[in-house]
């Protein structure tokens, strides 16, 4: 069985083609510009990079297009597309309506179309790349996996905000939680790698990019995290905020002038650790200054303990909110490439009996433990397979 994943953004679309058989991946890439004169499209097959010039109207063009590619006679690698069997798509946001993923229907649809309120910029890219499915390739099966389904068992008095209950009741305004496929696949993954039924296991799981969120996973299921209502909240991340005083928002309004677009604009795009360091989103290039001792040094080393001393923060907050904790998992871009960055938030957390073998830390995107010996919490580097769980949640859906 060959399953198609496809995460469909405004203006791109992000596929994997797998085989379940050896749950290999057999062809992946991005289409990026959709629906401009200068789109693109960057295919690989292993270790084969091909990168196309080609002008997709819209999502509809640029799947055939990716279709075409699969079964191309130089680099195909199926013969016909009756070989993909049905397509896995990432959604965003499934609200309080779905706590696991689904096949697709009109139904499904409309619920998706329910929940744009809470993911503007989202859902209706993820409705895009569905109805261009159903065009394309009609007749397959199509699936959706929620970033919002597996924080569906956290519970209501750790995900209700102490504001009016009439405003949940009016707008479902609560913590939602993102990352959810994530999370999921990194803590059943360490659990298999410890050698221990994650129903046994309290795991905190730090999928840290330039999104990032935490979660405490006990006994299989999320009962805490660190995103909200929004992508927003939580640690402060590459360009977003993380949680602050909310009356900070207000006071900004009124001093600055600004409206409530701009201000959202300033707390999403221009905050974190490139608010902080005024040079870069980018965890590299802010360790990059500080080993340099340039003139940007002190406010990029101000930036990187900042956001280190967040996440241990986080950290200790899963421990208390599941009376400890036996594996702290990283995942994401900077949790698995970034050493620095694990073994200065490890730091703050001695008090727990966490301990880094630094030799065994200094690796990136390599699964592996990395607490010492001695250490009462064990530390994994797991590198995340959001695709492979959309495409084993697909196959078993559609089987």
């Amino acid at each position: 069985m060959k399953i198609l994943v496809l995460n469909s953004g405004s203006s791109s679309l992000k596929y994997q083609l797998i085989d379940m058989e050896n749950e290999q991946v057999l062809a992946k890439g991005n289409y990026e510009k959709i629906g401009s004169k200068d789109s693109f499209v960057t295919h690989k097959v292993g270790s084969e990079k091909y990168k196309y010039e080609r002008e997709a109207k819209n999502h509809e063009e640029a799947i055939s297009f990716v279709l075409s590619q699969f079964t191309d006679s130089e680099h195909g690698v199926i013969s016909s597309l009756d070989e993909i069997t049905a397509i896995g798509h990432r959604v965003v946001h499934g609200g309080e309506k779905f706590n696991k993923s689904v096949v697709i229907t009109d139904e499904v649809k409309e619920t998706i179309k329910e929940c744009i309120p809470l993911a503007p910029l989202h859902n209706p890219a993820a409705l895009t790349g569905i109805e261009a499915c159903e065009k394309v390739m009609p007749g397959k099966k199509n699936v959706a996996v929620f970033d919002t389904a597996f924080h569906q068992t956290i519970p209501e008095e750790r995900y209700i905000y102490p504001i009016p209950y009439e405003y949940y009741e009016k707008y479902g305004i609560r913590k939602y939680g993102f990352h959810g496929t994530s999370h999921r696949y990194v803590s059943a993954r360490v659990a298999q790698l410890v050698g221990k039924p994650v129903e046994n296991l309290k795991t905190i799981v730090c999928h840290l990019g330039q999104g990032a969120s935490l979660c405490a996973v006990e006994n299989g299921k999320s009962v805490d995290t660190s995103m909200g209502f929004t992508p927003l909240a939580g640690i402060a991340m590459g360009t977003r905020s993380g949680d602050l005083d909310p009356s900070i928002v207000t006071f900004l309004m009124k001093k600055e002038n600004l409206s409530a677009d701009e201000v959202e604009n300033i707390l999403n795009k221009k905050s974190g650790l490139l608010g902080i360091s005024g040079i870069s989103a980018d965890n590299r290039d802010l360790l990059e200054s500080i080993d340099k001792n340039d003139e940007n040094a002190k406010r990029a080393s101000i930036a990187m303990e900042t956001y280190c001393y967040i996440i241990a923060q986080y950290i200790a907050k899963y421990a208390v909110a599941m009376n400890g904790v036996d594996v702290i998992a990283f995942a994401g871009g900077v949790g698995e490439r970034g050493p620095d960055e694990r073994k200065m938030i490890c730091e703050h957390l001695t008090w727990m009996g966490v301990s880094l073998d630094l030799e065994a830390n200094n690796v990136k995107a390599e699964e592996r433990e990395i607490s010492s010996k001695d250490s009462k919490v064990k530390v994994w580097i797991v590198p995340t397979e959001e695709e492979l769980m959309i495409a084993r949640d697909t196959r078993d859906l559609v089987k």
